[in-house]
């Protein structure tokens, strides 16, 4: 009993010495004084992301100073990523809140001259999934009973979001269409300023087909006013979603992901950079931190460093050839 006493002791003390040597590692490379930049004004997702991230080190004690968070609206996140570029390009304690929005306006040229390979993508910490959503007295049970109407009478069925075309609530449109053998030239999209006024249509039936997002739905699901066909996730959920099948079981390949995550400038130490990393991977793996995030409305994942910017410039890449297949980009 006090051999096992004494290495268990033992144990502890590496474990709080590993613990602590990292802390000092981190300290180092990482100031102080932090900053994450919303690109919008406050009160949208961008802000929820950048909350996640000061709230989540704060109350897990990960930073010694409370993070500022500062908002920079302006071409839905080009202003915020050309000024990162060119005038903060290494400051260490700088991040800037992104999301899958912000993958599709790069791939569509929206950020200017800068392309996705120009910052340091440093990780996601939670995640959001598409869903494809008709009222509750719709005619269709499963996707693959809409997928037959929609290929037999494209221009009787109202798909709708909120975003214009080329916009991420309508590349979930277009990639279900396109998993369907299906032009996404041929969807009759109605385009709507948020996806709550699209929620209203659809509830209205002005539209017949909603894309929208999990985490949204949940009251409507709760009510019984709406049918969520297919989750654009990689598996079901759990909770309220447990019953909604994903497309990819019903035979349509399709995934939408809406990542909440974080960038650096492109002149960031790799010391500072990899201090962030082993920083986030800290606060994903903290049980307090699962709890603000649920609370968001948000699902797990943890991508960072390499595996996350590899994700991020594979997206990128898709979302270019999608847009250049219906005539968005040359």
């Amino acid at each position: 009993m006090k051999l096992n006493s004494t290495l268990r002791y033992a144990s502890g003390l590496a474990l709080m010495s590993s613990a602590l040597w990292v802390g000092q590692v981190q300290a180092q490379a990482i100031p102080d004084s932090t900053e994450c930049i919303a690109p919008a004004k406050p009160g949208g997702g961008y802000d929820l992301t950048c909350r996640l991230a000061t709230n989540g080190l704060q109350e897990t004690a990960l930073v010694s100073r409370p993070m500022m968070v500062s908002y920079m609206p302006g071409g839905i996140g080009a202003v915020a990523y050309n000024h990162v570029n060119g005038v903060r390009t290494d400051d260490p304690g700088l991040i800037v809140a992104a999301s899958t929005g912000a993958a599709v306006n790069l791939a569509l040229g929206k950020f200017g001259e800068y392309d996705a390979d120009e910052v340091r993508w440093l990780g996601a910490l939670g995640v959001d999934y598409g869903a494809i959503v008709v009222s509750a007295d719709a005619p269709w049970q499963s996707l693959g009973e809409l997928m037959t109407d929609l290929k037999e009478n494209p221009n009787e069925i109202a798909f709708g979001a909120g975003g214009t075309v080329g916009s991420q609530d309508w590349m979930k449109a277009a990639l279900i269409a396109k998993s369907g053998d299906m032009s996404p030239r041929d969807l009759r999209y109605v385009a709507f300023e948020g996806g709550g006024e699209a929620l209203a249509a659809l509830l209205g039936n002005h539209i017949q087909v909603f894309t929208g997002d999990l985490s949204e739905l949940r009251s409507q699901l709760e009510g019984g006013t709406i049918r969520v066909l297919a989750a654009l996730s990689e598996e079901r959920m759990d909770g309220p979603y447990a019953e909604i099948p994903t497309a990819a079981e019903q035979g349509y390949d399709v995934e939408w992901p809406i990542w909440r995550g974080y960038y650096m400038g492109p002149e960031v130490s790799d010391e500072a950079y990899q201090a962030w990393v082993e920083r986030m991977q800290q606060l994903a793996e903290d049980p307090v931190f699962a709890e603000l995030r649920e609370a968001r409305g948000l699902f797990p994942m943890a991508r960072f460093g390499d595996d996350f910017d590899r994700y991020v410039q594979e997206q990128v890449a898709e979302f270019k050839g999608l847009a250049e297949e219906v005539g968005l980009t040359q």
